[in-house]
């Protein structure tokens, strides 16, 4: 996943197999990131691959980090944006452990791409558009990613759609900047991607994601980053005050249109960048316009539909025990026709019989329990994708609304220095008029009609920088009202996350508690079943039964056998009562 890098703890590593807060068994390790730690892993209860992070071992004493990765999904879940990975649940362990779990991505990281060479121009302008969209929609609800770069970027297939971008890892987002997680002039984030304003160790800024962008359309683009040095200090001095080279000539194919936009956002003074997320995406969308109808995925072969992740590894459940159980109960049955077996194989086998019944009972109150927290979700996707939507709207008409002001306050400004000209020149002919006055056999006339044109003029442009001024006066609390707007619609949507968070801990909790009950009821039948098959083995007269209980679960797993058929364990027989 994105930033994970290959690990050589493989088959030594002593997670695997583990069931972190008693929901999610840690399958395969994917990686390692700055943070964390990576797997594959699977819910217990409805089999959803996933990705789960568990932070690094040795940074677990690291408060500020814990607080960031906390933050990191909060941050990317109130967003709710199909371009932005899914974060299914976060948490802390009983042993102090802090994860993160995520949607369970297939495809390719941006990096690895752009690695092989320069990107077609409609790939590039489709990528960033659809990252574009995303982060528009995360600066509209006050997250700022802080650290985007092409190894945060994975590139999937959904749909049949190639290059379906999600954006990872929002590590260092920033909800409502928080000084308490990071002090005031510390420098994070990746020096290839840095923006000027955090070079200089400031504050990251929406404006401060789209110089990323304009980063990483110059790599896809052109195949190399704008500045490159091995040395971090030289690097954030070139992000400081270095001017980019022209992407043209490195690429002389790219259309000039592509150009300015990066060049724009690779601006040092962030108020020259773009003004947010909505106004660059306008500008792609035109650029789209002048582009091949044809897209570049179009004119490769179909996309491959990515490798589904591998089947569970096989192990026994509620059914799988309570088939067993019936069996070793015919078993002793038959091995002890006069019911005199041993103590420990008798407690063993009505242990099996017990637990697997509670297992059954306890599989019901499980499933009805992850219905409740999936309704749950559901509500708050639902609430978070309609807000969500809300506020770009707003968002949309602010950007254009603010964009207009700007303009209005640029005309008025030209047209107030033709103002200032206009009076000059009206003063200019009103000292010559009262020259002439003076002037015997003088042109009055011609004067005065100069004086009275100069006049009519100021005086026009003083009426038309009134209008302009009462434009920019309506266009500023139109967008004052937006925002209002905004700001409610985004305390709305902290309340009800807020509130569905804590509906979902504590169904979360209710589900955790059960299913360390159901693993320790899988602990005592292993043993029991254990006990009784090495007792059992190879004695004549269960033979028929061990082959026939091999056979059935052989075939079970093979799904032969409908679950519901045996889905609840047969009275066990009493001693001494024929078997059938």
């Amino acid at each position: 996943m994105g930033t994970a890098r290959s690990s050589a703890r493989g088959k030594k590593d002593t997670y695997l197999g583990k069931v972190v807060a008693g929901r999610y068994r840690l399958e395969t390790l994917l990686g390692e990131g700055g943070m964390g730690v990576v797997y594959r892993a699977r819910h217990v209860l409805i089999d959803r691959v996933v990705a789960l992070k568990l932070i690094r071992p040795d940074l677990r004493g690291e408060t500020h980090l814990r607080a960031w990765m906390l933050r990191e999904a909060r941050a990317a879940n109130r967003v709710d944006h199909a371009h932005i990975v899914e974060i299914h649940d976060v948490g802390e362990t009983e042993e102090g452990e802090l994860y993160l779990v995520m949607e369970y991505l297939t495809g390719a990281a941006l990096s690895s791409e752009i690695a092989k060479g320069q990107f077609p121009i409609t790939r590039a302008v489709d990528v960033l558009e659809q990252m574009t969209a995303a982060l528009a929609r995360a600066h509209d609800l006050g997250v700022v990613h802080r650290d985007l770069k092409a190894d945060n970027i994975m590139l999937t297939v959904r749909g049949g759609r190639r290059d379906f971008v999600k954006i990872l890892d929002f590590g260092l987002a920033a909800l409502a900047r928080d000084p308490r997680l990071a002090p005031k002039g510390a420098v994070f984030g990746t020096p290839e991607y840095m923006s000027p304003e955090q070079a200089r160790g400031d504050d990251a800024m929406p404006s401060s994601d789209l110089y990323a962008l304009g980063i990483l359309f110059f790599e896809m683009v052109t195949g190399q980053l704008p500045f490159r040095s091995s040395d971090r200090d030289t690097l954030l001095e070139m992000q400081r005050t270095g001017a980019p080279p022209r992407p043209s000539a490195l690429r002389p194919d790219l259309p000039p249109a592509a150009e300015g936009i990066i060049l724009t956002l690779l601006e040092k003074d962030a108020k020259r960048r773009f003004r947010d997320g909505h106004h660059l995406s306008e500008q792609l969308k035109a650029l789209q316009r002048t582009l091949p109808s044809t897209t570049w995925d179009e004119q490769q072969n179909e996309a491959p539909r990515p490798e589904p992740p591998p089947p569970p590894a096989p192990t026994l459940g509620v059914v799988d025990w309570s088939r067993r159980a019936s069996y070793f109960a015919r078993m002793v049955a038959r091995a002890y026709p006069n019911g005199r077996a041993p103590v420990e194989v008798q407690q063993a086998a009505d242990t099996m019989w017990d637990l697997s019944a509670r297992s059954s009972r306890l599989e019901g109150e499980l499933a009805s329990h992850q219905k409740k927290l999936e309704a749950i979700e559901r509500r708050g996707r639902g609430l978070r994708a309609e807000i969500g939507r809300k506020v770009e709207e707003l968002a949309e008409e602010e950007s254009r609304t603010l964009r207009d002001v700007t303009a209005e306050r640029a005309r008025v400004g030209k047209l107030q220095q033709r103002l200032g000209d206009a009076n000059q020149t009206w003063e200019q002919a009103h000292q010559r008029a009262l020259a002439s006055a003076r002037a015997p056999g003088a042109d009055a006339r011609t004067v005065f009609e100069e004086v009275g044109a100069a006049r009519a003029r100021a005086q026009t442009l003083s009426e038309v920088i009134a209008e302009h001024q009462e434009r920019v006066q309506q266009k500023e609390s139109a967008a004052a009202d937006l925002r209002r707007q905004i700001d409610e619609l985004r305390a709305q949507l902290q309340r009800y996350s807020e509130a569905l968070e804590n509906d979902l801990s504590a169904g979360r909790d209710r589900i955790a508690t059960r299913v360390r009950e159901a693993l320790g009821f899988e602990k005592n039948i292993v043993e029991a079943s254990n006990l009784l098959m090495k007792h059992l083995e190879g004695r004549p007269e269960c033979t028929e039964l061990m082959d026939e209980l091999r056979d059935a679960e052989a075939r079970f797993r093979r799904q032969e056998i409908p679950s519901e058929v045996v889905a609840s364990p047969p009275a066990p027989p009493r001693p001494g009562q024929p078997l059938r």
